[in-house]
């Protein structure tokens, strides 16, 4: 009788056992995702204010560097003969005629010239730690790279323009970076880890980076926006947002830079801080900073998950919302001055 009545005791015991383990499992899977997902207010929920005349320039503005440098320029890379010193040309002059002195670095790839620039807008405390703010301009082979990444070159264009002679407590260094794209993809020939390494070896403070990768495609179709799994859990089915995106080391970065983005415009925007190996978490300049040990994001459209036009020949400027670029630049503006002017 004894017996009869224990064997079910046991096996009870174990198989409570077993759903406590599994319980503690699936409860810290759900932490983790919480700390990966989960940032500061909410996103913006409703239809967008007119644009004022200043946001109506600045769309304006946005759209002719964007059709300058995908359409009279076109592919931009080592390989195309002419297109980077083209490039490289466009944006000196712009940044020039904001006033900016222009620091080039160069290097050789493969017996051809590549180029980095930086424009300086210094801070009224020298050893504060410098915020960067960059975006690469290289387009793979084969495309014209108009939101890949002619949309993020033209956002650092303006942004130095409109930060042009502020009083801010750090420096800001706008860089442009070549041969993000593959096949200097996340290997030491891409421009941002040649920037990068060098600031660390100069023993450079960088307090934040900023990598704008890809800022003008959006859509207000349900199913248009895509993740991996599981993020698709956490995160809306409209690409009407823009992203910020760091690893799990720049999670308070990307999360104080989503506050600022959500306190001072009207435009919907999402954050993810994951481990820097997950699908789309380190595809961009930010990898090379966190090669050096630097706090850096992405502020970003998502690409491959959003813009069905990526990387083919499809990636032109009349698919791209200057109107909803503009919005994004402004808010990143005042994300860039909140993180130079912190203690």
């Amino acid at each position: 009788m004894f017996e009869s009545i224990n064997a079910p005791r046991g096996r009870n015991w174990m198989l409570r056992l077993v759903l406590a383990a599994f319980g503690v499992m699936l409860g810290t899977g759900l932490v983790a995702l919480w700390r990966i997902t989960q940032m500061p207010l909410t996103s913006y929920k409703g239809p967008l204010p007119p644009l004022s005349d200043e946001q109506r320039d600045l769309a304006s503005r946005l759209s002719e560097h964007v059709t300058y440098l995908s359409t009279m320029i076109g592919e931009r890379n080592i390989h195309r003969e002419g297109s980077l010193p083209a490039t490289v040309d466009y944006l000196r002059n712009n940044l020039l005629r904001s006033g900016y002195a222009i620091a080039v670095q160069s290097y050789n790839v493969e017996g051809h010239a590549a180029s980095n620039l930086e424009a300086s807008l210094p801070g009224s405390e020298g050893t504060a730690g410098v915020v960067v703010v960059g975006a690469h301009y290289d387009s793979v082979a084969g495309t014209a790279g108009a939101d890949d990444n002619t949309s993020g070159v033209a956002a650092i264009l303006e942004l130095a323009r409109m930060l042009q002679g502020s009083k801010l407590r750090r420096t800001i260094r706008f860089a442009l970076f070549v041969n993000e794209e593959p096949p200097y993809f996340q290997t030491e020939q891409m421009g941002s880890f040649i920037y990068a390494r060098q600031l660390r070896h100069d023993g450079v403070p960088v307090s934040a980076m900023i990598s704008l990768e890809m800022l003008g495609f959006y859509s207000d179709v349900q199913g248009s926006q895509r993740y991996p799994p599981p993020l698709s859990l956490f995160y809306p089915s409209r690409g009407d947002f823009i992203g910020f995106v760091g690893d799990s080391e720049s999670r308070d970065l990307v999360r104080r830079a989503t506050r600022r983005f959500r306190e001072s415009i009207l435009f919907p925007c999402e954050g993810v801080a994951a481990p820097a190996n997950w699908p789309g978490i380190g595809w961009s300049d930010q990898w090379s900073f966190w090669q050096q040990g630097y706090p850096a994001i992405m502020i970003t459209d998502t690409a491959l998950f959003r813009n069905p036009y990526y990387h083919t020949p499809l990636d032109t400027a009349e698919k791209l919302d200057f109107e909803k670029m503009t919005r994004v630049v402004g808010g990143v503006r005042s994300v860039v001055v909140s993180l130079a002017n912190e203690p």
